[in-house]
């Protein structure tokens, strides 16, 4: 058991340093000068270089990549250039709104997906699962930046029910204040669970179905177990385990779903925050969000693979 713990953190640690670099390089091929960001017009060409050296912006770019790892290791995410402050804690002080979205979005997929993909296998063949299988096709197809704009157009601007952007309204206190955040949540949540909803009642439907057709199933329904019991307690049980593999990787897209999202509905997370860093090419702002995001997806997928080999040992092998 340790040492597949350590093969898959060590697998995890080279993907965040995969993701580092990518990221650094990938970040200094966008057009534009980050240095004029960083120096003003009427500074004297002496300011000017003695700023560019204060940010390590005269150093060769594999040098800078050196700096910025030895930085990183210490868990200096360097300074903005734009807000003059330091990375992590613009990036802490946006990093919850994102927790909460993307985090009910996965709690919300999970409760409602389970029952949907048990509740299809179980009257294949019927109205309900004909329904689940549509819902789970059109669901790969949807992109989540549309089904937010649609939901903005229609149900904020048209029907005015819910507001078109933001987090929560200035100046609420107490329980005006959560009903305002529930409010202000409910259209980027719901574009994010449309998408991953359908796809994972699907594959939850199909391990059922193959569960189902296994002997000691039918041994159990000849001992006489209610059907209920059969498919919640002993088919749900086998099923489950491929389901929660696909969770992890699901964690992922929601959390590239929702810096989409937050772009739509102007949310004020580390999607909106990676948008406006963009339109100003500040590098160590993108720099840290994006080593941030990959991090959790990372985890995410790491805790999966443990609790996967805790449920089923025979994975070690």
């Amino acid at each position: 058991m340790a040492g597949f713990i350590a093969r898959r953190a060590m697998r995890a640690i080279l993907t965040i340093w995969i993701a580092v670099t990518v990221t650094f390089f990938l970040l200094r091929l966008l057009p534009g000068d980050p240095t004029l960001l960083v120096v003003e017009g009427d500074m004297t060409p002496e300011m000017q270089q003695a700023l560019r050296e204060q940010y390590g912006l005269d150093k060769p770019m594999l040098t800078q990549y050196w700096l910025y790892l030895t930085e990183l290791l210490q868990g200096n995410l360097g300074t903005s250039f734009r807000q003059l402050q330091p990375v992590t804690d613009i990036i802490v002080s946006r990093l919850p709104w994102t927790a909460l979205l993307a985090g009910s979005a996965f709690v919300l997929t999970i409760v409602l997906g389970i029952p949907l993909g048990v509740y299809a296998a179980a009257h294949r063949g019927k109205r309900v699962d004909r329904v689940v299988q549509m819902f789970g096709i059109t669901g790969h197809a949807l992109f989540v930046p549309s089904i937010g704009i649609l939901l903005l157009v229609v149900a904020g601007s048209w029907l005015g029910w819910f507001p078109i952007g933001g987090a929560i309204d200035p100046d609420t206190r107490g329980v005006d204040a959560y009903v305002s955040l529930l409010h202000h949540l409910a259209l980027p949540l719901l574009s994010l669970v449309v998408v991953q909803l359908g796809p994972y009642a699907l594959t939850l439907r199909t391990n059922m179905l193959e569960v189902l057709g296994e002997d000691y199933i039918k041994s159990a329904r000849g001992r006489g177990l209610s059907p209920q019991r059969t498919l919640w307690r002993h088919a749900l049980r086998n099923a489950f385990l491929p389901a929660l593999t696909l969770m992890g990787l699901q964690l992922g897209t929601l959390v590239g779903g929702a810096v989409l999202t937050e772009t739509v509905f102007a949310y004020p997370g580390v999607g909106r925050l990676i948008y406006e860093a963009v339109g100003q090419l500040d590098y160590p702002l993108l720099q840290g969000a994006f080593i941030m995001l990959a991090i959790t997806v990372v985890v995410a997928n790491l805790i999966t693979d443990v609790v996967s080999m805790l449920l089923n040992p025979r994975i070690r092998a």
